[in-house]
């Protein structure tokens, strides 16, 4: 099946966003998108550890599914960003984010389902997210 991949940061997040929710390539996809703690340049990881878990286990699972996928990767700051809590993404009414990892399934323009940073590790969860109906 195919992945397409997006990636977002604090910056560009509004205009990332916006194409991907309206460009006709993703309009024939499932969506999702992966709320995920900065990597470090040096060394490629993420200063959390939970994202460091889950993401390898979440790519796997979505690029196993059958159905065609578009994931907005959307990184949230450094560790002092985003323990602020009035975040842009926490507050934002749309996603309101309390931690990462967090897996959105985004539908009609809107969240049909979601993984927390807790849960978003574990793979049947994962599938069940992408069988959702």
């Amino acid at each position: 099946m195919v992945l397409e991949t997006m990636e977002a940061k604090l910056d560009d997040f509004n205009q990332v966003f916006q194409k991907f929710r309206s460009d006709e390539v993703t309009k024939k996809h499932l969506k999702f998108i992966l709320f995920l703690a900065d990597k470090d340049p040096m060394t490629s990881r993420s200063w959390c550890p939970d994202c460091n878990v889950a993401e390898p286990i979440i790519y796997q699972r979505l690029e196993e599914a059958n159905s065609d996928i578009a994931l907005l990767k959307v990184y949230v700051g450094d560790r002092p960003t985003w323990r602020n809590p009035s975040h842009r993404f926490r507050a934002d009414p749309r996603f309101r984010i309390q931690g990462v990892p967090t897996l959105i399934r985004w539908e009609n323009d809107g969240i049909t389902g979601r993984l927390e940073d807790y849960e978003a590790h574990v793979d049947t969860k994962i599938d069940a997210l992408l069988s959702d109906k």
